[in-house]
């Protein structure tokens, strides 16, 4: 039998996941892992998923340690 095919996904009570496939939160996981963000430690948090997503992905956008567009030989401060 191939690798992960029929194995249940793993998580804890407690643990809060959102499915981005489904769009939905789960407490355990339901999903595959590929299908979902998280853990989070509440519901609240697992349901404002895409959005805390989006605002750490906004962060390091802006970070400039993260900048590919620094001239050649600067180095990091």
């Amino acid at each position: 039998m191939a690798l992960g095919f029929g194995r249940k996904p793993t998580g804890k009570p407690g643990e809060w996941f959102y499915c981005i496939k489904h769009g939905k939160v789960e407490e355990g996981p339901e999903c595959p892992a590929k299908d979902r963000l998280g853990p989070y430690a509440t519901r609240g948090e697992a349901a404002a998923a895409l959005e805390i997503a989006a605002e750490r992905n906004r962060e390091w956008q802006n970070d400039p340690r993260w900048r590919d567009d620094r001239p050649a030989g600067e180095d990091e401060d």
